[in-house]
């Protein structure tokens, strides 16, 4: 493995260990010219897979533009690095299981947009705001409209206690 630092292709494994929930796994590297250390992922390679845009282009799926995606809308949230990584292995498992060779991108949006919504609200709203392309605020009232249904009725159900 070359070095992210030096550049030199000569280290050793300090630590392996699966991660991801056994989908990869975790090695922990110490370079022997420049004794700094730096972490790689193991994953198995998955198959080709092929998201099909509006316009009938196909384009590669690519799991780090899917990163980068709830990165952005994670941004400025109280979100670690583990929990955005979590849901991109959520979604990126969920796409392969029901999905051979393409996926259309607005099912795959969908599939983003449910895991937001259980990772965090504001990231939700954001990602949902550009995916979705919003014409006028009424439009995005409409989208915020079941979330807050949501939490109007957990706090006037018996026992519930106030946000």
């Amino acid at each position: 493995m070359i070095c992210p630092f030096c550049r030199a292709d000569n280290d050793r494994v300090i630590d392996s260990r699966t991660s991801e929930e056994g989908l990869a796994i975790r090695r922990r590297r110490e370079c022997l010219a420049c004794k700094r250390r730096f972490t790689t992922y193991e994953r198995v390679e998955e198959m080709s897979l092929k998201v099909v845009k509006k316009d009938g282009i196909r384009v590669p799926f690519e799991r780090e533009k899917l990163k980068r995606g709830l990165e952005k809308a994670c941004w400025k949230r109280p979100i670690g690095d583990d929990d955005i990584d979590a849901a991109v292995t959520a979604i990126v498992d969920e796409v392969y299981k029901s999905y051979e060779s393409e996926v259309p991108s607005h099912d795959l949006g969908e599939v983003v947009m449910k895991h937001l919504r259980k990772l965090d609200q504001i990231a939700y709203v954001r990602f949902a705001s550009v995916y979705r392309k919003f014409k006028d605020v009424r439009e995005f009232v409409e989208e915020l409209e079941p979330m807050l249904d949501e939490k109007g009725a957990r706090r006037q159900a018996p026992g519930a206690s106030p946000e």
